[in-house]
């Protein structure tokens, strides 16, 4: 294998794949880059049995062939060469060679042909989608994700299409997160829960423009598709929550409030709650509605603080504790300038939505106040 490629690119396709590199592994092969060469292009893959990326780029291919190399100690001495081109060869002790300008690097590989294959999926129902709005319907769910490998379907985000819309829902037992867009083209109704960590790791490789991203599910892989990019990953098993059913329709409280100023209280209010001295205790943070007002405050053995704002209120005065964190994630997801929030009681579920007929809702539990 031999083969001159431009810095520019090659670490453009080394940031992508790495992130499937497997981190912990009892099989070395798993921590390498399989480079596969094909006419005049390069294929750089990572495989770690649950997401597997390929990413190609052009470059000029001398003598065809393919390797496995050390993923980080290929990439970080990629990255810390010249921006200008780079040659790589396998010299016949089966070392890679890595040259540029006066740089000289020879790294141990290991055999391509033991590097698992990726899953062949066949794609049962697709999607297409631009990226822009793939990386903000991610980015305003993929916080409520749960964090508890004891259910594992809620490690991941609910894709449901129906009726020509995608609904994106994460949940983690405490709140829920549900954006939605329609869709241009018809498209059948389908269903698939994809990992967090996956959701994650596409994001990161997807770009803020409109390109299209195609996403294909197969019974247990989905497949997300770019333009010389390509991921595959596992889906996750068991029913996830029927979340229509548990968002509350009807409120006994509503305010109207500026979300920047809400979302500034919280911050300096959750300075307060989380600086316990005793770090294993959580301290909600109680929120009292009057009419014309909502006051937001916390106690505990570091100090008390207490913010007031004035809003558009309706229905009846109410008082209910929160985990600030919780309101600070969805707060921040929102774009909006104003939004409602809704109450029942100060022990049922909390709503957040647009003021205009929207595409999010978070739904948001109490935490009982010590009396």
């Amino acid at each position: 294998m031999k083969i001159i490629c431009e810095k520019e690119k090659l670490i453009k396709a080394i940031n992508s794949v790495t992130k499937a590199v497997a981190s912990k592994t009892t099989m070395p092969i798993l921590e390498g880059i399989l480079i596969q060469t094909n006419d005049n292009e390069v294929k750089l893959t990572t495989y770690d049995l649950e997401i597997g990326i390929e990413y190609v780029i052009d470059a000029n291919v001398e003598e065809q062939g393919a390797t496995v190399v050390n993923a980080i100690m290929f990439s970080e001495i990629i990255r810390k060469l010249p921006d200008t081109e780079i040659n790589i060869s396998v010299n016949e002790k089966k070392l890679l060679v890595i040259e540029c300008e006066g740089s000289l690097y020879k790294l141990a590989t290991m055999n391509p042909d033991e590097f698992p294959e990726l899953p062949q999926i066949n794609i049962e129902n697709s999607i297409e989608i631009e990226q822009n709005s793939l990386k903000e319907m991610v980015r305003k769910t993929i916080f409520a994700v749960s964090t508890e490998e004891n259910r594992p379907i809620f490690t991941g985000c609910l894709f449901e299409i129906k009726n020509n819309k995608l609904n994106v829902v994460a949940v983690d037992g405490f709140r829920l997160a549900w954006k939605s867009k329609f869709l241009q083209n018809n498209i059948n109704d389908f269903s698939a829960v994809i990992p967090g960590r996956t959701l994650n790791e596409v994001n990161k490789i997807i770009l803020d423009s409109f390109d299209t991203i195609k996403i294909g599910v197969a019974k247990n892989q989905a497949l997300f598709e770019m333009d010389n990019c390509k991921l595959v990953t596992r889906l996750l098993d068991g029913e996830f929550l029927n979340y229509s059913s548990v968002i509350p329709e009807n409120w006994e409280t509503r305010i109207r409030v500026n979300k920047n100023n809400l979302q500034n209280c919280f911050e300096r209010i959750s300075l307060i709650s989380s600086s316990s001295i005793e770090k294993e205790k959580k301290y909600p943070v109680k929120v009292s509605i009057d009419i014309g007002k909502v006051t937001i405050s916390c106690t505990n053995q570091t100090g008390d603080a207490k913010e007031e704002i004035y809003i558009e209120t309706e229905g009846q005065n109410l008082e209910a504790g929160f985990n600030p964190k919780y309101f600070l994630d969805a707060l921040r997801a929102i774009d909006d300038e104003e939004i409602f929030i809704d109450f029942g009681t100060s022990i049922s579920p909390s709503i957040i939505r647009p003021v205009d007929d929207g595409d999010y809702i978070y739904m948001i539990l109490p935490i009982r106040l010590k009396e």
